[in-house]
């Protein structure tokens, strides 16, 4: 549900477009790991990813459980709630471990939160937090680079700007570029599995700037 609400609203706020690395194909059990710089940008990863077959449980802020009627969508759907900076932090680990030995994929937003910047500009995806890393350890599984780019063009900045941006967007119709790149197999210690998935990401982000015409953003 959550995805296929995505698909019909990102393309009244901008123009969504898709790419992939050759042969590229969806594979149960994904670890999808995107750059994360907007409110927006979920929606339209979400929407980019069900183009191409995918439907993944979102590990998101717990406080999205809390607005009515997204947080009904989001539970009953099994996404994960993280807890940030609090001992319930682990049990989203445990649950997008379970999802992924199911089969299901799992998107994650390994920086684990949003740049204070208030431009509407790129930049490269700050560094990753150790869940995408541990999370790899436990299953096994796949990591995804997927990168964004264009979506602080709907939303950014403080929450006035954010709200005229999102009111205006439909009218300016901003250009949205999402690039899933292959599977990247992790290997070595916490930190340097860290540190290749946000080199990955970021080379997915790079090819997603230049197709949506962000050529400032190839300056990390």
């Amino acid at each position: 549900m959550l995805s296929r609400i995505a698909e019909v609203l990102v393309p009244t706020v901008g123009r969504l477009s898709v790419t992939t690395d050759p042969g590229f194909t969806v594979q149960p059990g994904s670890l999808f790991a995107a750059n994360h710089t907007s409110l927006a940008d979920p929606a339209i990863v979400l929407a980019a990813l069900r183009r191409l077959g995918a439907d993944p449980v979102v590990m998101a802020a717990a406080g999205l459980w809390h607005i009515p009627l997204l947080g009904h969508l989001l539970a009953r759907e099994g996404h994960v709630p993280v807890f940030r900076g609090d001992r319930r932090a682990s049990g989203a680990l445990d649950a997008a471990a379970q999802a992924l030995e199911l089969g299901r994929s799992v998107l994650i937003y390994a920086e684990g939160g949003l740049p204070r910047r208030r431009d509407a500009a790129e930049a490269a995806p700050a560094s990753f937090r150790s869940g995408l890393a541990r999370l790899v350890e436990r299953t096994g599984a796949p990591v995804v680079p997927v990168g964004q780019a264009g979506a602080r063009r709907v939303t950014s900045g403080g929450a006035a700007k954010q709200l005229a941006g999102l009111v205006t967007a439909p009218l300016r119709r901003p250009g949205l570029h999402v690039h899933v790149s292959a599977p990247v197999q992790l290997t070595g210690d916490r930190a340097g599995r860290s540190a290749r998935a946000r080199a990955a990401v970021t080379d997915a982000w790079r090819a997603a700037a230049t197709r949506a015409g962000e050529p400032a953003a190839l300056v990390s």
